[in-house]
């Protein structure tokens, strides 16, 4: 090789390699957004308001791909997956949280919020805030609070419309003692086990029933394999918008800013979406072949589920919960 072959080699290959150093400056990153409902949920408009917020945000330097249906894992795999940095983003139910920030099972325990209003105000105030603080310490960043919804019962038995009508009944709940007791006292035999697979095991008969918001009982065609409704609101069921404290460590003051106002779009994208879905859904169901109870004695169901706030009240921290109960 010549001497001026050599120069000419060795100057193309200097252009290649600073022309690949300012392309991988500006490269879109890609990062994963997971949850276990399918994309047409109100978990999936959630998911597309952030996505779609981010890359307004950052004017394209972050691309945000939806993963639902439980595509990466189960809502607990995925928290592990946030955790050691497989898995970026995360919309999770706060079952699996407790696992790890026990004290979010304070937003647990039955018939402690009012309404949507009620729910929101604590959340979107000094005590949510601080709850979200909280996950830091767990390799985890809480970005906001989205929404699933109160919690009703659906199985295959019979009517409910007093906790009698529950007894024996083998009803799904999530991985969360505060639901367990609360099913425990109501006279049913709680089974935890993840949504991954609660469908089959309705199909099955293993359990006779589960509890879900009515998006997500309206989005699995739950008429398809329960008979029975009833709207007994037991529960407020929020949803977390969380984030790898990994990746988070990763960004910049100004793009974890992004990455935070994305979450509140998706968080407020969420409850339009389970305000909208409310407003047809329990018809939906009726219509579909489902018995729907509307009217329960609310005072009989929460005399009966006083066995949890005496068993868990303490340890969940029983200050919390009057702060909860005494926000106007």
């Amino acid at each position: 090789m010549t001497t001026f072959s050599f120069n000419k080699t060795v100057v193309a290959l200097g252009a290649t390699l600073a022309f690949s150093a300012s392309s991988s400056a500006f490269a879109v990153q890609e990062m994963n957004l997971a949850f276990t409902p399918p994309l047409n949920s109100h978990y999936g408009e959630a998911g597309r308001a952030f996505a779609e917020e981010i890359d307004r945000l950052s004017d394209g330097e972050f691309k945000i791909n939806l993963r639902p249906a439980s595509a990466l894992g189960g809502e607990r795999d995925v928290l592990e997956g946030l955790q050691i940095g497989s898995v970026e983003l995360t919309l999770t139910s706060t079952g699996p949280i407790g696992n790890f920030i026990p004290s979010v099972y304070a937003l647990d325990f039955p018939f402690l919020f009012r309404d949507y209003d009620h729910a929101h105000k604590v959340l979107d105030g000094e005590i949510g805030q601080s709850l979200l603080d909280e996950f830091e310490n767990e390799g985890l960043i809480g970005l906001a609070w989205a929404e699933n919804g109160f919690r009703h019962l659906t199985n295959s038995v019979r009517p409910v419309e007093t906790p009698e009508d529950m007894q024996g009944m083998k009803i799904r709940t999530m991985e969360n003692q505060v639901h367990l007791e609360t099913f425990r006292a109501l006279g049913a035999a709680p089974t935890p086990i993840s949504w991954t697979e609660v469908i089959t095991a309705l199909q099955q008969g293993t359990i006779d029933g589960q509890e879900n918001p009515i998006p997500i009982l309206t989005v699995n065609n739950m008429w398809e394999i329960q008979d029975y409704l009833t709207l007994t609101g037991h529960v407020y069921s929020p949803t977390a918008v969380v984030m790898s404290k990994i990746y988070w460590d990763g960004l910049d003051e100004e793009q974890q800013g992004w990455f935070r106002d994305a979450a509140q779009v998706a968080a407020q994208a969420s409850r339009d979406a389970v305000q909208r879905i409310e407003s047809e859904g329990v018809e939906m169901l009726r219509s579909n072949g489902m018995e729907v109870v509307t009217d329960i004695d609310y005072e009989l169901f929460r005399n009966a589920v006083e066995p949890a706030y005496e068993r868990y009240a303490e340890q969940y921290d029983s200050e919390l919960l009057e702060r909860i109960r005494a926000t106007e």
